[in-house]
């Protein structure tokens, strides 16, 4: 299962992750929502976030939700990014 990584555009820190490429099960409460990354079927999340527990999530409600501490949003959108890329 590739997972997509999403992060708000209204609410500062606040990322997601969903089961499809366009979100569509995201909050609309914090939209718009970016995306910012994918996990391929085998790529463990960022934070060591449990895989699993994010795919339960996204089979329950299509989406799990995530903070990040202020300023560390660039950083990780680009730690992921250079993970896909290998």
């Amino acid at each position: 299962m590739r997972i997509f990584m999403f992060s708000s555009q209204t609410k500062d820190g606040l990322n997601a992750f969903a089961g499809d490429a366009e979100g569509s099960k995201l909050p609309q409460r914090y939209a718009p929502w970016g995306i910012v990354g994918v996990l391929q079927a085998r790529q463990n999340p960022p934070h060591n976030f449990s895989r699993r527990a994010i795919e339960a999530a996204i089979g329950d409600s299509g989406f799990q939700l995530w903070r990040t501490k202020a300023g560390t949003e660039a950083a990780n959108a680009a730690a992921a990014a250079r993970e896909a890329a290998v």
